[in-house]
Parts: structure tokens; sequence; C-alpha cells
């Protein structure tokens, strides 16, 4: 997913930007929900996305679990490979929203969840998301398969700490992306990948010095450039305190 909208940003030949949110609401008992919005609507006022499309306006959900159902029969047809990769969406909904009349695109894909560690594979599940978007693997060949997962993230909560880790899946892959992406790097300056969090109590202490409080510290925001983050997906490694 990340490597097909940096293709796109590079064949708009414009600073066609999109932008990542990292959005999670943390309960006091491990619970809560975590989505991650992809908001595309520079790219598509660049005409980025491609030719028309017979879908002009859209405002939906798609509930996984129900979808996976309804498509069982044509799942049940793809490699086991492709089945796990989708089985894993099971517990995700996707929302999309879309105007090609007004420039407009955006998607988040979202879950609830009963522990944090549920969500480690939220990266695989934004990687598959972009497959529901409209155009978005234009650029890609029928027969080539989807790009594996580079970048995974774990998540942790335990006695009022909370982790978040992201790590290299493939590193051979991974620096093969990095150094096709050198030359347009100029290019990617405005893409950003923000954490937008919220905890059940006061944050006592963040490991990042660049996060930002909310006025009543249940809250942190930290932004980092993509280009950076996907060079080295340490930068976004946080650990938060809470107060007791």
């Amino acid at each position: 997913m990340f490597q097909k909208l940096f293709l796109l940003a590079i064949l708009s030949l414009f600073l066609a930007s999109c932008q990542f949110t990292e959005s999670l609401v943390l309960n006091e008992d491990g619970s809560g929900t975590i989505s991650v919005e992809v908001n595309l609507n520079e790219m598509m006022a660049f005409g980025a996305m491609g030719g028309d499309s017979v879908v002009t306006k859209m405002d939906t959900i798609i509930y996984m679990k129900q979808f996976l159902e309804e498509k069982k029969d044509s799942i049940a047809t793809l490699p086991k490979g492709e089945q796990m990769k989708l089985k894993k969406l099971e517990n995700f909904n996707i929302h999309l929203k879309i105007n090609t009349e007004a420039s407009e695109m955006e998607y988040d894909i979202a879950t609830t969840f009963k522990s944090i560690e549920e969500v480690d594979d939220l990266m695989n599940a934004l990687n598959q998301a972009g497959n529901f978007v409209p155009g978005m693997d234009q650029n890609q060949k029928k027969d080539e398969p989807d790009s594996p997962d580079i970048i995974g993230v774990r998540y942790s909560f335990d006695k009022g700490v909370f982790k978040r880790d992201a790590y290299i899946k493939d590193k051979t892959r991974h620096q093969k992306e990095v150094d096709s992406l050198k030359q347009s790097e100029a290019f990617l300056g405005g893409v950003f990948y923000t954490l937008s969090y919220k905890f059940p109590r006061p944050i006592k202490k963040v490991s990042d010095p660049e996060a930002t409080l909310s006025n009543d510290k249940k809250g942190l925001t930290l932004k980092k450039s993509f280009i950076d983050y996907f060079k080295n997906p340490d930068l976004l490694d946080l650990e938060v305190e809470l107060e007791k």
C-alpha cells in the first residue's frame, strides 16, 4: 500500500500529497478503538488517480466480516496466502468517502479491540484496504502480486505503560524500496504520518520529546515525515507512561 501511494505521488509530477493519521482511543481495561485514515484529496486535485471512474460519489462502510462471508466462494479460489491475508481483515471495517467532482478521496480502516495486542496486524490491514479504493491499483499489472508487508507495528499496554514498536518485516525488500525512492525524496516531503492518541489517564511521561500533549494531558499528537518513517520505522516508536 505504501509503495502504491508513493508511485502515484511520483507519477503526478507535482507535490500531490497524501496524509496518514493513526488514531487510538485506549480505555482503562486495555480495550479501545484504532484506525488509520489516508487522505488523498491533493492527489485527486492533481488528477493523480487516473482516468474517468463510474463512481463519482461514495460514502460507505465495508464491514469486512460480512464482506468475507458474502464472497467466501470466490475467496476460496484464491491462493492460500491471499486467503489468510483477507481472513486477518475480519474484525476491521473500511470507510470510503469519495467525491471525484470535488476532488475528495479519504478512506480509513478501523477496528475495536479488547486488548491492544490484537491489532498488531494493523499495517497489513491498511495494505489490503487500499485494494478496495477505486483506481488505487491502476498502475499495477493485473497479474502482478500485491507488495508484501514491509513494516509492522507491535502494540502493548501493561501496568499503565503503553508502547508502540514499529519494525521492518523484510529487510531486503525494504532496502530495495528505500533505494528506489532516493531520487524522489524531494517530491515526497509533504507526506506525513501522524499519531493521534487518547488515554484513560493523564500522561506522566512520553519517550519522544516532539510529542504534543492535550490540555488535559490525556491525549498526544506526534507527526513525522512519512519518507523518514518509511526509511526508519523506529522514528514513531513510542513509550507512554500514565499517571497512577
